[in-house]
């Protein structure tokens, strides 16, 4: 008999040290192969994403056809998502960066969906006044990224139901409560919002086919727990009349205390950068973060660490290795020993503040036009 896996990776629970291979197996994904990197780069124009070049995301679900399709003139749209549940931390901005970075090389609509709804019902502690709150409060560090107003549209759940219903109505007729009960693993007390959210979730993905009664492929980059969601709307896509949904995934970005993935629960706050962290937050966080370091200082410049359990190797290789070669430098300084985890992390921390300053200027700028333009109807550029 086959080892069981010691690891959990569902849209509600991540834990365990994950075997990224088994995982890709056990969903049944392709990888995320150099053939379709060398797709990227050309249709791009330029130098990869760096959450591109240093495996952060690794698998996908028939990425291939909209690649080969945009070549051929096919247009495709993006689409991305979040559940506001408390403040953003860095992790939650790895899909949204990887779809402003598509959106800006190849101008393609990108389509935001902010779920208030889903957090309510999934979250016993929650009320609606502090999803709404804190939907709006994700939203303006979503935009904060730099997406084109032109080309961006949002669905904010409680706003936008008029415009998702219609199309709901017709994906919920084809989803069964067996399968989203086997999916999601619910349970007989589980409420019935979250039973109807999944075809919810599903309206973002048809949209533009639907309003504009033509076949528009969509993208969507996430972290590899939210696939189950959309193996269910893929399941449906073509029983509609619209196309299946492609995936590209990324992996779970470790949290600061060694866990899995970064985490928003209240009772480890240190476990994750959040956006609004004041500087002595994130130098404490930082600072006391867990490393792949040795227990001595002559064992690790004799023995090298191991940058790939370290959790703040994990915040160079997300974001702020402004460049390949310094990414190479830092992984080669911790593996060789030459870098000690004190200085790592001060080198860190010096662009971490930095990025903080630059997300916060243009927040403000983002604040001052935004919550007016979300829809209550249907979507539109921002």
């Amino acid at each position: 008999m086959p080892e069981p896996d010691d690891f959990v990776v569902t849209p509600y629970e991540v834990r365990g040290h994950i075997d990224y291979a088994r995982l890709r197996e056990l969903f049944g994904t392709q990888e995320l192969s150099a053939e379709l990197l060398a797709k990227f780069h050309h249709l791009t124009g330029g130098d990869l994403h760096p959450l591109l070049t240093r495996g952060v995301y690794y698998s996908h679900r028939d990425l291939a056809p909209v690649l080969d399709g945009f070549a051929n003139g096919k247009p495709f749209f993006l689409y991305s998502g979040r559940g506001p549940s408390g403040p953003l931390h860095t992790s939650h901005l790895v899909p949204f960066d990887l779809c402003q970075w598509l959106q800006r090389r190849l101008g393609v609509p990108m389509y935001i969906q902010i779920t208030d709804d889903e957090k309510f019902w999934a979250r016993s502690g929650l009320t609606r006044e502090e999803t709404v709150f804190w939907g709006l409060e994700n939203l303006y560090d979503i935009l904060a990224l730099g997406f084109d107003p032109k080309r961006t549209h949002v669905f904010f759940d409680s706003r936008s139901i008029a415009a998702l219903y219609p199309l709901a109505v017709r994906v919920a007729r084809k989803v069964p409560y067996s399968t989203v009960k086997a999916v999601f693993g619910f349970e007989p007390s589980t409420n019935i919002g979250l039973v109807f959210y999944t075809a919810l979730q599903s309206v973002p993905c048809f949209w533009p086919s639907w309003a504009e009664g033509r076949s528009i492929p969509c993208l969507i980059p996430c972290g590899i727990d939210q696939d189950p969601h959309f193996r269910v709307t893929r399941d449906i896509a073509e029983g509609l009349g619209y196309p299946k949904p492609s995936l590209l995934h990324s992996q779970m970005i470790p949290g600061l205390l060694g866990e899995a993935a970064m985490s928003t629960s209240g009772d480890r706050p240190d476990n994750a950068l959040f956006l609004n962290d004041p500087p002595e937050a994130v130098d404490r966080k930082v600072r006391n973060a867990f490393t792949g370091g040795r227990s001595t200082v002559e064992e690790q410049r004799r023995l090298g660490a191991t940058p790939e359990v370290c959790s703040v190797w994990g915040l160079w290789r997300t974001r702020f290795a402004e460049s390949e070669e310094k990414f190479r430098e830092v992984t080669a300084g911790c593996r060789s020993g030459a870098l000690l985890c004190g200085e790592c992390k001060s080198q860190v921390l010096e662009r971490v503040h930095e990025f903080y300053r630059r997300h916060a200027e243009a927040r403000e700028k983002v604040k001052s036009w935004a919550e007016s333009t979300i829809v209550t109807a249907a979507p539109k550029a921002l």
